[in-house]
């Protein structure tokens, strides 16, 4: 390590003008014109003392490189004592990447009792800015969105970088300031200036304010499909109905069944429902109408999720409806402090809330209420008897306008959590969710991002299970359009990282409760019923238990599994396997009581464990993955899938990006818009090229609201239709040159199949022929022994 003092001296060697901080800033320190104020170390890095660089800007910055290491640093911290930064609202850094690239770099600020708050810093190219980290712990979640406005911004002049913090501290006793990259690759360099603290409320105010226009859309953005007035989102659903119009004709000339099945594909017998089947070591979904399905699905295909807050922050909109105003029937009220995982941190999770997308609708078809799909005569009919409502979007007209996209877009299912409405028109098949809600035990894995895992031991969940699956059954028992149900959706079977306590959580989560949890009660017996007494317990896992009793104790610890002792993994594996057991069982028994033409379509996993997957497999008609790859094969070990022998769905996957209006591009994020095509099609080619795969469904239709939906803030841009319910153009187009090339790949895939079908079927004939010859003229040389014997007897 090199800790140096950068003496004043230095400061003469540069004439050029330096920018005044800005209002309120109280610098600390000056890298140009250091003074003892400040003691500055590196570790891994070096900032030479003479090299002051002016920038083309005129700005005069002083160079620090980070070598490649695991983590370089430069460490700021006072001469004496520690800083008090009670009264400030954030530190302040001017700084510049001096590279061509955008890097990421971390700042820690400690104080004197070991409290830290961290911040990770997206540092862009270009001209220098004022980076601030607020000293408490803030977020775009504090403000109600998972991502925050783009930055950098410009706030009086200046462009300004505010930065997300996360931890504790004493602002009245810092001690230190370090600004550190993770593992660097090749050196990297940053210039730097003045360093110091602020108040920094200005800043967030214009950070967060005016984010959103009257449309529900960003207003730090432009792009091709913005709108600016009714006029354009009218003349735009215009433009759209001619050419759904051209796309639905075409669908008519294509090869596919009722269904959306594939009638020029290999026949299967129809069974009037869906179903599975194996063939030349490919699964298919199958049609009613006994016809090859590569279910292509959307999933939240539906006007009624694009609300968001607007109650405590209605600076962040430039314009909301007065009350007594017609698009003021779109306000309402929710609360959403669920207390789960998912809404730690967030702020703005309840009171007002206001749905930019309802009151879109209205302006686009509210009136006239001629608008609408005329694909067919009956609903051109029915149109002109529908009552015109000014006030309102229709929603039958709603219905029939998003079944005619999907269907002009080359989807054929209409996936979890959609309007209903949308399954009831015997046009496109569909999913529904068993969500199982009840009084029953949970256990907690560690995040529980949507609660903790249902205790299947708990009769309470068997109870609430029949009455979901009853309650979901009873309008689709005998319906052909419903593909199936999925189980849940993303429960948390491990918990987060990739150490044994995630792995095992279940089974950590379920010992550290009480004996009135029934899962605890079913782990101890498993254990009691193999080892008899504490004695064997204790040899086996290598612990020292004096009572039984003492497991039964919530503040039991088990151990962590190892080589020396394999019992432990053995035993978490085991309970872990009855577990699942367990859960998929109680749902597959309720299924196929009250649903038995339907399909059980897996637990839609985000992440899962070995002995999950398993279970399901043994349990459920198909195995269902939500996977944030580029493409599936990255999201789970098919080969391992394989030996299950049970089709796949993927039921979730999306691209997004930060240039169409929303500011998170998801968890697959690219770098702009024009990467989504590409990036679909290919995740479907490669789906479709995995013999256990029968269908993958997108996420989602619409975009998320810019300030985030109600149920945990997300606001990201992966929809096929904006918040103003115009489609971005190019992305559809893409992605229905996609959905229709699959069809054409399944063909090629299906016959690919067959052929490598009858070359082993060919080979095995062969040999069994071979075999068979051989076999023969050994049976004949013993025939025709015995037979002289026998002749010879006679």
């Amino acid at each position: 390590m090199i800790r140096r003092s950068l003496p004043a001296v230095f400061a003469l060697m540069f004439a050029a003008p330096l920018l005044a901080a800005p209002a309120g800033q109280q610098t600390l320190f000056n890298f140009v014109r250091p003074a003892d104020v400040v003691q500055v170390a590196t570790q891994d890095a070096s900032l030479p003392q003479s090299n002051a660089e002016q920038t083309a800007e005129g700005e005069v910055l002083r160079r620090v490189t980070f070598n490649p290491a695991a983590q370089p640093n430069l460490r700021l911290t006072p001469q004496t004592g520690a800083w008090d930064w009670s009264q400030s609202g954030v530190m302040s850094l001017r700084i510049q990447s001096a590279m061509n690239w955008a890097m990421t770099l971390y700042v820690k600020i400690q104080s004197n009792d070991g409290k830290t708050l961290v911040s990770r810093i997206d540092l862009p190219a270009g001209p220098a800015q004022t980076l601030l980290v607020p000293l408490t712990p803030s977020s775009p979640l504090s403000q109600g969105m998972k991502a925050g406005p783009p930055m950098p911004i410009t706030v009086e002049g200046q462009r300004v970088l505010l930065a997300s913090s996360a931890g504790e501290l004493d602002r009245s006793q810092v001690v230190s300031v370090t600004l550190s990259m993770d593992q660097p690759k090749v050196a990297q360099s940053i210039m730097l200036e003045r360093f110091g603290v602020q108040d920094g409320e200005a800043v967030v105010k214009a950070a967060y304010g005016s984010l959103v226009d009257a449309y529900g859309q960003s207003t730090r953005a432009k792009w091709p499909e913005k709108v600016a007035s009714d006029e354009q989102l009218k003349a735009a659903a215009n433009k759209e109905q001619q050419q759904l119009k051209t796309w639905l004709a075409e669908r008519e000339l294509s090869s596919l069944d009722t269904f959306g099945g594939w009638n020029k594909g290999p026949a299967f017998k129809a069974s009037g429902f869906f179903r599975t089947e194996k063939r030349d070591g490919r699964w298919y979904l199958v049609t009613p109408q006994g016809h090859p399905f590569y279910s292509l699905g959307v999933n939240t295909v539906t006007a009624d999720t694009s609300q968001t807050y607007v109650g405590g922050r209605e600076a962040m909109f430039e314009s909301l409806p007065a009350n007594d105003e017609p698009l003021a029937s779109h306000y309402g009220d929710g609360d959403n402090r669920s207390g789960n995982g998912a809404d730690q941190g967030r702020g703005f999770n309840a009171g007002r809330w206001y749905d930019f997308y309802g009151a879109n609708l209205q302006r686009t078809y509210g009136q006239p209420c001629a608008v609408v799909s005329e694909t067919r005569a009956d609903e051109a009919k029915a149109d002109a008897a529908a009552p015109c409502n000014a006030h309102a979007f229709d929603e039958k007209r709603w219905t029939r306008h998003t079944l005619d996209r999907l269907q002009a877009w080359g989807f054929n299912t209409v996936g979890d959590w959609s309007a209903p409405a949308l399954g009831l028109n015997d046009r496109v098949p569909y999913t529904l969710p068993l969500s199982i809600v009840g009084d029953y035990a949970s256990i907690s894995t560690g995040t529980d991002w949507w609660g903790g895992m249902p205790d299947p031991f708990d009769p309470r969940f068997a109870m609430a299970t029949e009455r979901a699956v009853a309650i979901a059954a009873r309008d689709h028992r005998d319906d052909p359009w419903l593909i199936g149900y999925f189980a849940d959706n993303e429960l948390a079977w491990a918990g987060p990282g990739d150490d044994p306590k995630a792995r095992y959580a279940l089974a950590y989560g379920t010992l550290k409760m009480t004996t009135d949890v029934p899962a605890k009660r079913a782990f101890l017996k498993q254990l009691r019923d193999k080892y008899r007494n504490q004695a064997g317990l204790s040899k086996a896992w290598g612990i020292d238990l004096p009572a039984w009793e003492l497991m039964e104790d919530p503040g039991f610890v088990p151990p962590l599994p190892s080589p020396e002792h394999p019992e432990i993994e053995a035993d978490f594996k085991f309970f872990q396997k009855v577990f699942a057991d367990t859960y998929f069982k109680t749902i597959a028994d309720s299924l196929k009581w009250h649903a038995p033409n339907h399909l059980l379509l897996g637990g839609r996993f985000a992440i899962s464990t070995p002995e999950a997957v398993e279970s399901c497999a043994q349990y459920c008609d198909v195995l269902s993955f939500n996977m944030y790859t580029l493409k599936p094969q990255d999201g789970y070990d098919f080969a391992k899938l394989q030996a299950l022998d049970k089709p796949v769905l993927i039921t979730e996957f999306n691209f997004g990006s930060r240039d169409r209006g929303p500011f998170w591009g998801g968890v697959t994020e690219l770098a702009k818009e024009e990467d989504r095509g590409p990036a679909y099609a290919n995740f479907v080619k490669q789906a479709v090229s995995e013999p256990s795969i029968v269908g993958v469904h997108w996420f989602q239709y619409l975009d998320q609201p810019v300030t985030g939906r109600l149920l945990d803030g997300e606001n990201g841009h992966f929809g096929l239709v904006g918040i103003t319910d115009l489609p971005f153009q190019s992305f559809v187009e893409s992605v229905r040159k996609a959905n229709l090339q699959a069809v054409d790949q399944l063909g090629k895939e299906a016959e690919k199949a067959k052929a490598a079908a009858d070359k082993a079927d060919s080979a095995s004939h062969d040999d069994a022929g071979g075999k068979k010859g051989h076999d023969s003229k050994g049976a004949g040389q013993g025939e025709g022994h015995a037979g002289g014997h026998s002749g010879n007897g006679h």
